[in-house]
């Protein structure tokens, strides 16, 4: 099997490329203990200033893996503990982000969904390609995406945040900027480039400044994020127990429209 998380050095910036181009990789639990464990590694580095976060493939991350998910039903459970542990590990992973010393930059060169899109709003900076499309649209199939919503409420404005997680819709990546969810866009072909320069520019500055910074930033910010999502991850294992919720992952895996009462 092919690693999940490749890594290229370039200079005092360290580009992790998510590797799981069939399933639009997603944030199955071994992708999250992969990633987790490479970010952990990685920022331990003394020589390690910025951090870029990208993606092979057509998708930068399609969300979790519905597939793994629905398969932990036939637990005695009905799967409460395999959803538990693992909207407790996405959330690990997110809130590890911000507390790294470097700045970690999303490279979204593709649709950022559900938890993909918790996972650009979790990072410290953005860069896209045009074609780029974010959303949280757990709720076409059932399910609302509570935990993506600790991430996402707190990079946009409140009202625009409750309107893609109500709808499912999907936002441009310029619409993305306009928000506050990215800080730029540009051509896909030089998305790469756009991201390694952002990265480059601050691998200039003195490191322990911009560990420092980044603390205090985020300390700032808020001191209920811990919290926030502990009662996520209990929304998200309810809702994922819904008979309708199931059903309507179900009717997604084989391509039908859910059998729901109106």
């Amino acid at each position: 099997m092919s690693e999940l998380i490749l890594r290229n050095d370039t200079g005092h910036v360290v580009r992790l490329v998510l590797n799981s181009p069939k399933n639009f990789n997603a944030l199955s639990a071994e992708m999250i203990a992969a990633l987790y464990t490479t970010l952990a590694s990685v920022s331990a580095e003394e020589d390690v200033r910025a951090i870029i976060i990208a993606a092979n493939g057509k998708a930068f991350c399609a969300g979790h893996d519905l597939k793994q998910m629905q398969a932990a039903r036939a637990n005695l459970d009905r799967g409460r503990a395999g959803f538990a542990a693992l909207f407790d590990g996405c959330g690990q992973l997110m809130q590890l982000i911000s507390s790294l010393p470097q700045p970690v930059i999303a490279e979204v060169q593709g649709v950022a969904t559900a938890a993909g899109c918790q996972l650009v709003a979790s990072c410290d900076l953005g860069v896209a390609a045009k074609a780029a499309k974010f959303g949280v649209n757990g709720i076409d199939i059932g399910l609302f995406c509570s935990t993506p919503a600790v991430a996402l409420s707190r990079a946009i404005p409140r009202k625009a945040a409750f309107e893609m997680l109500v709808t499912g819709k999907f936002i441009t990546a310029t619409e993305a900027a306009r928000l506050g969810l990215i800080n730029r866009v540009v051509a896909a072909e030089k998305l790469e480039a756009e991201a390694m320069e952002l990265a480059q520019q601050i691998a200039t500055k003195l490191p322990s400044a911009i560990a420092m910074g980044k603390r205090g930033f985020y300390e700032q910010l808020a001191h209920e994020t811990s919290e926030a999502y502990e009662a996520a991850e209990d929304t998200m294992c309810a809702n994922m127990l819904l008979a309708e919720t199931d059903e309507g992952i179900s009717a997604f895996l084989e391509k039908r429209k859910p059998a729901w009462a109106s």
